[in-house]
């Protein structure tokens, strides 16, 4: 029998050093753009093609299982390559903060001079920000509809979710969009299974990972209790983000309704600022989740500024990361059953009718105000979806055009 192979699983791939990991992702983290399905295939092509960490079959496993879990799955890739290269947490951690920190500083800079940013022109950069977010989710939705939602079952199963949250406003809404999703999913979604071979070869050990799934699930159950025992505005905002980032099913487009329930429904932050960072959240590298440090940096009332944006990019980035690296251990019995593959098609269902909703209630009665800006989002999503431009190009473009309309 071959050496570092067998019948059942993957060559284990040659370990490196965890400064390599870091300044390989460091790389990646300021030159990343175009969103969570570009990172994957920039890993593919630095990590894969060029450097060959891995081969193509363990890159596929592990992708897979990124987007089987709640949690933004580029990062979390790059957690998890992270782990594999850099043997075990501290390689993780590695390419965790080279491939988040450009962006998060970027977002936080912005966020910092966002106040002394006022005057018409100011107002009408950040409004064409607002329909540059029309625009992405818009594209977000399409693209998602068409490869989640490609049968009746799954259509049907979007509907309910749209429904139901345009009913029922608020998170506890989308948590139960979701619920029903996976449920429906379950007696709706069943069929053929993609065939499964090889296994993930990991140092991650069962003990190790049973404990990152404890505490994902403590926090999860515990910190709503803590907010509200101790009234502590800290925690809650650390509740409020930690929970936003255990529910993002689908990519990180997702997060936005979820975000906006948490941050702009209890005042802690006006819509229109929120809007605004978004969009700008869509011109910069590396993960979109690095919105949290705006959106920390921003808040009306302490922890904001530089702790503000620390908690809120730890806590919304901190349960995907402990899902996967719990989970890597885990995977192969996992992924083989047909009851989590139909259950997936079903949450994912749900999350492009979550994503709809978002897209009426805030983006579009919040963006859109009169033709010109109908005129300028739909040309942003042509450009995004028929000219395929980056999602940079379209963020200068429009922000270009809503500076110039107090002249026009």
């Amino acid at each position: 029998m071959p050496s570092g192979r067998d019948s059942l699983s993957n060559p284990i791939p040659e370990r490196g050093t965890v400064v390599e990991v870091f300044l390989v992702f460091l790389k990646l983290g300021v030159s990343s753009f175009g969103g969570p399905i570009a990172h994957l295939g920039y890993y593919r092509n630095e990590l894969v093609v060029r450097r060959k960490w891995l081969d193509e079959t363990t890159y596929a496993d592990l992708v897979a299982l990124c987007q089987f879990l709640p949690g933004p799955a580029s990062s979390q890739a790059g957690f998890s390559l992270g782990v594999l290269r850099g043997n075990g947490l501290l390689g993780g951690l590695a390419a965790w903060f080279a491939f988040t920190m450009p962006s998060a500083v970027i977002m936080f800079a912005f966020a910092m001079g966002a106040a002394s940013f006022t005057g018409p022109v100011a107002e009408g950069f950040l409004h064409g920000l607002k329909l540059v977010a029309v625009a992405v989710v818009a594209q977000a939705i399409w693209g998602m509809a068409c490869s989640l939602t490609p049968d009746r079952p799954r259509a049907a199963i979007a509907l309910a979710a749209v429904a139901v949250v345009v009913t029922f406003a608020g998170s506890i809404a989308q948590i139960a969009a979701i619920a029903l999703g996976a449920c429906a999913g379950l007696w709706l979604c069943r069929g053929e299974a993609p065939p499964v071979s090889g296994h993930l070869n990991f140092p991650v050990t069962r003990l190790s990972g049973g404990i990152a799934l404890l505490l994902f699930a403590a926090l999860l159950l515990l910190t709503p209790v803590l907010a509200a025992a101790s009234g502590s505005h800290t925690i809650a905002m650390f509740d409020a983000f930690y929970r936003s980032g255990a529910l993002v099913f689908g990519g990180g487009h997702v997060v936005l309704p979820l975000l906006q329930a948490q941050v702009v429904s209890p005042g802690w932050v006006s819509n229109e600022t929120f809007l605004a960072g978004y969009g700008l959240a869509q011109a910069v590298p590396g993960p979109l989740f690095t919105f949290a440090a705006y959106l920390g940096a921003v808040m009306n009332s302490p922890p904001n500024g530089l702790a503000g944006a620390a908690i809120a990019l730890v806590a919304l980035l901190l349960p995907g990361m402990l899902l996967v690296y719990g989970m890597l251990p885990f995977w192969d019995a996992m992924r083989a059953r047909p009851a989590a593959q139909a259950a997936l098609r079903g949450t994912n269902a749900a999350v492009v009718g979550i994503l709809g909703a978002a897209l009426y209630s805030p983006v579009w009665t919040s963006a859109v105000m009169s033709g010109r800006d109908f005129a300028l989002a739909l040309a942003g999503f042509l450009l995004l979806t028929v000219w395929k431009l980056p999602s940079w190009v379209v963020v200068v473009l429009l922000a270009a055009a809503g500076t110039l309309s107090p002249f026009v």
